[in-house]
């Protein structure tokens, strides 16, 4: 890393950890524990051997097992053996298929009635990342969110108060759902596209990326708003959400630079989110641009939008029904009295976001080879890290045990930041805007194809490796970007050889 660059991390990072851009400080930690923090945290400039314990990317819930499709599917290795026991139990849940209603299995039905999946699993194949649908492929783990600008004045002090993170299309709500349950026409389906974009490296190698353009077909309800906002999602993969959600949100506003006050290019900025359990509102850690405070308001999301399930925390027992989808609001659903008050009651949503906070990150491999050494240093060189923040420690305050004190290595700073113009999808989510993401997570990418079956990469799977992944970059990361083009042949493969160890 150049010397300028490094000395500016260390003093901000060292300055940031304990204080807050907003002023706040951690509380969880004694005076000798944040001495610890900030040593364990500062980044490093020995690029000759590997970091103490940077094998072990989620702390003491490293997941030290073979390598295979199967990775990203084992618990916390520091769970308790009651814990464990409530993972089973989620992972059980969380591959449970639902069926439509009414139905002999009473504790299974709900579904839909609008749907994109008939269970979690079908969305997040092995707990990995979803990918673009094959041509003649229907789309399951990937897609289209939708939305409108505000019109009125309720929907404008809506958004403003983050009592809604945008405003559903009139008639298709806010996810295009492309099945539905028999009797009823599916919303439509995606139609994505593509355009062959040649770039040129410095050393004259050619890379060819491919530009999306997403569209949608035989719709069953009518036409959709001329103002309509379409946003592209393929499903992210599962590993290390429990430990994210235990960053203390103090170490990531101490990242945060809205104005770029250092003028160094990089401005990220939280996120917000309503927490539907206490309704407070809270730092967005989840969801391609942040828009979920935790886990189980995400997970409750995912029930209703993805698979028509109501939950205690989302009681929408029609799922994304609008109320121009008449047919759809008079369907019957799977609500049972005698078994609770929603189609999945307590403890159901409770243990599917046991299961999905305790997913552990797998070792790490080669951490110590030459070229993976060289890929960290140009990494660090290029400024990456100034997005993608290398580790952190969780807080001593975490209710679960298996989380509390780990040092961590997620490689995200979970702001947001404006990649471009090439990335954008002009379709704001709470104070997301069109050109922002979240600086996704990347522990784990470099077994992406051994758990998924592919290399897709980006939020919709346009990347078709980590190389094209890298040139899609923009706006606050073009200078990094661009510094990936200029290199040689061999600095591109040790950094992508880094990027594979991870």
């Amino acid at each position: 890393m150049h010397m300028r660059l490094t000395a500016f991390l260390v003093i901000t990072l060292v300055a940031g950890l304990a204080v807050a851009s907003d002023g706040g400080t951690r509380t969880d930690l004694t005076p000798a524990d944040l001495k610890r923090v900030l040593a364990v945290t500062a980044p490093t400039g020995d690029f000759a051997r590997p970091e103490n314990f940077e094998q072990l990317p989620g702390g003491a819930a490293t997941v030290r097992k073979r390598v295979n499709q199967d990775i990203f599917s084992f618990s916390s290795a520091n769970l308790g053996f009651a814990d464990e026991e409530r993972f089973k139990l989620g992972n059980a849940l969380f591959r449970k298929l639902w069926v439509s209603s009414p139905a002999s299995t009473e504790a299974s039905d709900g579904l839909g009635p609008l749907f994109n999946a008939r269970g979690c699993q079908n969305c997040h194949l092995k707990d990995g990342r979803g990918h673009v649908p094959a041509e003649g492929e229907d789309a399951v783990s990937m897609f289209l969110r939708l939305s409108v600008p505000a019109r009125s004045a309720a929907e404008k002090a809506a958004l403003a108060d983050l009592s809604a993170k945008v405003i559903p299309e009139p008639t298709y709500g806010g996810q295009l759902q492309n099945f539905a349950v028999q009797g009823l026409a599916a919303e439509g389906r995606m139609v994505v596209s593509y355009t062959d974009e040649p770039v040129t490296l410095g050393d004259g190698t050619v890379v060819t990326l491919r530009r999306p353009a997403y569209d949608v077909a035989d719709l069953g309800y009518g036409s959709m708003a001329a103002d309509v906002m379409l946003s592209p999602r393929v499903a992210p993969q599962m590993i290390g959400l429990g430990l994210i959600e235990q960053v203390p949100a103090e170490d990531i506003l101490a990242r945060a630079d809205p104005d770029d006050a250092d003028g160094d290019g990089i401005s990220g900025r939280p996120n917000r989110a309503v927490d539907p359990v206490t309704g407070t509102v809270e730092l967005g850690r989840f969801g391609w641009k942040a828009g979920a405070a935790t886990v189980r308001a995400q997970s409750a999301d995912a029930f209703a939008g993805d698979i028509g399930i109501a939950t205690p925390l989302v009681m929408q027992p029609h799922g994304d029904c609008t109320a121009a989808q008449a047919a759809c609001l008079a369907a019957p659903t799977g609500e049972q009295a005698r078994l609770g008050a929603s189609e999945a009651p307590d403890p159901v949503l409770d243990l599917v976001t046991f299961y999905s906070q305790n997913l552990g990150v797998p070792q790490r491999r080669g951490v110590g080879e030459p070229a993976v050494l060289a890929g960290k240093q140009s990494f660090y060189t290029l400024g990456c890290v100034a997005c993608h923040a290398p580790k952190f420690v969780t807080s001593r305050d975490a209710e679960l045990e298996a989380h509390r004190f780990q040092l961590i290595w997620p490689y995200s700073d979970l702001l947001l930041h404006d990649m471009g113009e090439g990335l954008a999808d002009h379709r704001p989510e709470a104070l997301a805007d069109g050109y922002e993401w979240r600086t996704a997570p990347l522990w784990g990418i470099g077994l992406t194809e051994t758990v998924s079956g592919h290399t897709q990469f980006l939020h919709d799977g346009r990347a078709r490796n980590l190389e094209e992944a890298i040139l899609w970059h923009g706006g606050e990361a073009q200078a990094a970007r661009d510094g990936y083009a200029a290199m040689s042949r061999s600095e591109r493969e040790d950094l992508l050889a880094f990027l594979g160890s991870l």
